[in-house]
């Protein structure tokens, strides 16, 4: 992979985060469900006394954006949080990324238009101590959120390995992934700082926020589930029999929590469901003008079928949340020549369109695909049966 200008960190971040996960990092397999667990998430039914996920919902990122226009805004904000509650029918939201004031007016608005909320924190790059700081104020918010009434969960970050410096070596995540794929680490080496640094986000997260605490991490990363109230798995495999789905995630069980998937789906194109989550490295921007790789073919439709059939999974194991991923990914239009357009790359269950061919001005919009579509009737029909 090389780097360019380009690719922003919302262009590759979940693909890079799964693929980090696949790699596995070193270490014991998962523990025995611990005794003594933390409180659970309260006023929700127990896993046996209800049918399906308590929470169906999707990721909205808060980001800085490459231009003015694809960056944060409260006027969209407030439009998309609508779609997602009454087009996209979903009861929970995940809003993350790096801007406290900015998480905190989307998680606001949610709560208002009656979402459950996630709030995590997505620093990364900079110094461990800078990092915990902007959970803290995270979780500062996330409070009086909470004593105002609303329903929030905190997440103290996601998948550490990549963004917080020091564990793996790279001065930042793509690189990062680039030396894991590579085997240019030592995983033994960063379990044991991982299992330094995840505690220390918990009790910081604790010592500001009194509601039910997690943390997001990939499929196949070692936790100490112990330590939060929600089991949070960050997940995108693919399996041709939907028996591999349960038997990769029936694990998380043992623990005695609520088991949440906090992000999972494909891109667009035929063959993204077995690419997983390293779809993302389908747009080759070593090109003057960022292209789709050869061979690609879009499909809307793939990626629908993907996100109902693991929709279907985690629905019949009764696991607590869902979350997809994600909203809209405002840096990669969808074009109608093939070759440029970088939507196909995109998780996102809409479509961004610009109004101009290279510059998003303040006139683009999204448009649901056919997995919008998908996900939406599963929401609606499964909340009316909830």
């Amino acid at each position: 992979m090389k780097r360019n200008e380009g690719m922003t960190r919302g262009r590759f971040l979940v693909g890079a985060a799964a693929a980090a996960g696949a790699a596995a990092l070193a270490g014991p397999a998962l523990a025995a469900a611990p005794a003594g667990a933390a409180p659970r998430p309260g006023s929700e039914p127990t896993a046996t006394a209800r049918r399906g996920l308590t929470y169906r919902g999707v990721m909205y990122e808060c980001a800085d954006g490459d231009s003015p226009h694809t960056s944060w805004n409260p006027r969209r904000m407030r439009a998309d949080l609508r779609s997602i509650r009454r087009a996209l029918h979903a009861n929970s939201v995940v809003v993350y990324g790096t801007g406290v004031e900015r998480m905190a007016a989307t998680a606001a608005e949610a709560a208002e238009q009656g979402l459950h909320v996630w709030l995590q924190p997505r620093l990364g790059d900079v110094p461990e101590r800078q990092i915990l700081d902007h959970l803290a104020e995270t979780g500062r918010q996330a409070e009086r959120l909470r004593r105002q009434g609303a329903r929030v969960y905190l997440s103290v970050g996601c998948e550490f390995v990549l963004f917080v410096p020091g564990i793996v070596p790279g001065d930042d995540a793509l690189e990062r992934v680039e030396n894991m794929l590579k085997g240019n680490w030592d995983p033994k080496e960063a379990q044991r700082k991982l299992d330094r640094l995840i505690p220390l986000a918990a009790r910081t997260a604790r010592r500001v926020f009194h509601g039910p605490v997690t943390y997001g991490g990939a499929h196949e990363d070692v936790v100490d589930w112990s330590l939060f109230d929600i089991v949070s798995v960050n997940y995108y495999s693919y399996f041709a029999d939907p028996r591999g789905y349960y038997k990769e995630l029936d694990p998380y069980r043992k623990w005695g929590r609520p088991v949440a998937i906090t992000e999972f789906g494909t891109c667009t194109f035929r063959g993204a469901p077995e690419a997983g989550g390293m779809g993302w490295n389908s747009i080759d921007y070593s090109k003057p003008k960022p292209e789709v790789r050869k061979g690609l073919r879009r499909s809307e439709r793939v990626q629908a079928r993907y996100m109902t059939q693991v929709l279907d999974v985690f629905e019949r194991m009764n696991l607590h949340a869902a979350m997809a991923y994600e909203f809209v990914s405002p840096e990669m239009p969808h074009r109608r020549e093939r070759r440029y357009d970088l939507d196909m790359a995109s998780y996102s269950l809409t479509k961004a369109i610009w109004k101009t061919e290279d510059d998003p001005t303040a006139r683009w919009h999204w448009e649901p695909k056919e997995a919008f579509h998908a996900v939406a009737a599963h929401y609606a029909r499964a909340g009316r049966g909830a």
